[in-house]
């Protein structure tokens, strides 16, 4: 079988300009990066009046450890689209270095459904990772910098929760010791490195709307409290100007095109757990004013991803969706416990029901492997009709744009019935109490029976209320292998309740994180990372490229 970066080399790409065109886009105003990527104007968002297409979002039910091809269908679902007729573009996440080097391999896509120039966006792609990563950085430093001469702030050291990051998995860094060696070399004190797409700041660019916008955030966040525990701001320590000329051009959305020519803007990449693991606004409202269709997709499952798409950047961003897409595989009903209402189907069953808890109505798109069963893949069409659901089996893997034809067939029709209905809605409002929303995420999207909080979080989220930070969204960490809080906990369980063991504040994304058990923000490498089979040969190629 041909690797992908041998199925990317056999199609002759478009030259930019030609892709910017097709959107609208002027090609003197873009900022090209080579032949195949360029990055255009953040104004261009505002700059073109054109009524906004339909938002599809791409989400899934609980995954396998490899995940369901959720960014392979967002990937096909639009080629599909753009070849029925509709002006489409995608909009997608950039890939993070830490899991390419590591286990999951990139971001791209895979098959027939990649979009490209793959090596280019999984690797260094337009250096947005390292502006965010710097943006972080300084603010750390000037952070320590402050502690170093006087602390005029009366920071408690013991209460700092800013941390450094680096876009690698690197568990060593979890927790570390820093201004060891002398007076002169700093405060000593405890610090830990998170990979860069679990940095605040990375939420904040994908949420930003404007240069003051953006500007306005980075000044909101909160570093740490005093001995006092009153909140610490990047804007009290003055790092928020030097932050926002760091990520001047990061700021801007990048285009690229899949392999059969459809326009893909790949900018942001926020983690989907601590996060919102969803693409900048910037991209999403910019790609709307210029097609009637646009695909995205959002981190993990629908109890993750899709509920942080709705309540947290639907939310901020102004945006309503017309259509949702669960991807559903036969190895994730097996792997949750097969077709009873306490396993796969049951499992399956449930993010249908939180996707229509927002007042939309899903598709499922079964995605084939190629050793998939026949007879199972039809038995979990016909499971979705027997719940009104429309159902088609995903083959773009193999077949490319036609692999996906009935499937956007399927999202035409559904798009038209969620927008003559109009019931999107958000799971709670803004003025609820922080417990109150945790609750009923918990209750309507996990199918928990109630929340219990550890002592440590309950004394975090009185402080954040306390210091008038509580009228925001949450975002809960918890795992993506089961709707529950507890990986091994399978299917569609009962009779459970999530614990929240810590509460933090993205004052300047504007959410505030539950966590639910051990979120990594610092991955790990695998027994044999993926790095070790990576090469180049003579002629400068990249071998072992997953």
């Amino acid at each position: 079988m041909a690797t992908n970066l041998e199925i990317e080399r056999s199609y002759p790409k478009r030259p930019i300009q030609e892709v910017a065109e097709e959107l609208g886009i002027d090609p003197a105003v873009m900022l090209p990066h080579g032949h195949h990527i360029a990055k255009i104007p953040q104004t261009e968002v505002t700059d073109h009046d054109g009524n906004d297409g339909a938002l599809v979002l791409v989400t899934a039910m609980s995954p396998t450890p490899s995940g369901e091809g959720k960014t392979t269908t967002t990937i096909g679902l639009g080629d599909a689209l753009r070849k029925a007729g509709r002006k489409t573009a995608l909009c997608l996440r950039e890939p993070s270095l830490g899991p390419y080097f590591g286990i999951k391999g990139g971001g791209t896509g895979t098959g027939q459904a990649q979009v490209v120039p793959a090596e280019d966006i999984n690797l260094h792609f337009v250096g947005d990772m390292y502006s965010v990563e710097k943006a972080n950085n300084l603010l750390a430093a000037l952070l320590d910098n402050h502690l170093q001469h006087g602390n005029d702030l009366d920071i408690d050291p013991r209460r700092i929760t800013w941390r450094r990051v680096i876009d690698l998995n690197d568990r060593a860094l979890r927790e570390i010791f820093i201004g060891l060696g002398g007076v002169t070399h700093g405060i000593p004190r405890k610090d830990g490195v998170d990979i860069t797409p679990a940095s605040e700041v990375m939420a904040i660019l994908c949420l930003a709307q404007s240069y003051r916008d953006l500007r306005d955030r980075l000044e909101r966040i909160v570093v740490g409290y005093t001995y006092h525990k009153e909140p610490i701001t990047a804007g009290m320590l003055r790092a928020h100007g030097a932050m926002t000329v760091l990520l001047r051009d990061a700021i801007h959305p990048n285009l690229v095109q899949t392999l059969h020519g459809t326009p893909a803007l790949v900018h942001g990449g926020p983690f989907a757990n601590i996060a919102h693991g969803c693409n900048t606004i910037f991209a999403t409202k910019l790609a709307l004013k210029l097609c009637e269709r646009v695909v995205t997709e959002a981190g993990f499952a629908s109890d993750l991803g899709a509920e942080k798409f709705f309540d947290i950047k639907c939310r901020i961003g102004n945006l309503e969706p017309s259509a949702v897409v669960i991807v559903a595989t036969q190895k994730a009903v097996e792997y949750h416990g097969g077709f009873t209402a306490a396993g796969g189907s049951g499992n399956l069953l449930k993010h249908i029901e939180n996707v229509r808890a927002f007042g939309l109505e899903p598709v499922v798109a079964v995605n084939r492997f190629p050793d998939d069963d026949a007879d199972t893949l039809r038995r979990i069409v016909d499971f979705c009709g027997e719940h009104g659901v429309r159902a088609a089996l995903y083959e773009s893997f193999e077949k490319g744009p036609e692999g996906a034809a009935e499937l956007a067939r399927l999202v035409e029709e559904s798009i038209e019935q969620n927008q003559q209905a109009a019931n999107f809605q958000f799971l709670y409002p803004d003025s609820a109490p922080l417990r109150e929303k945790i609750d009923t995420i918990a209750r309507v999207m996990y199918g928990a029976d109630g929340v219990d909080y550890d002592r440590n979080a309950e004394l975090a989220l009185d402080l954040i209320e306390e210091t008038g930070h509580g009228q925001v969204p949450v975002c809960m960490a918890k795992t993506q292998q089961s709707l529950s809080d507890t990986a091994r906990l399978r299917g569609r369980p009962t009779g459970f309740r999530i614990r929240v063991n810590e509460a933090t504040l993205s004052a300047g994304a504007g959410f505030v994180v539950a966590r639910c058990g051990k979120i990594m923000t610092m991955p790990g490498l695998p027994r044999e990372p993926a790095a070790v089979r990576i090469e180049v040969d003579d002629d400068g190629n990249a071998t072992g490229l997953t």
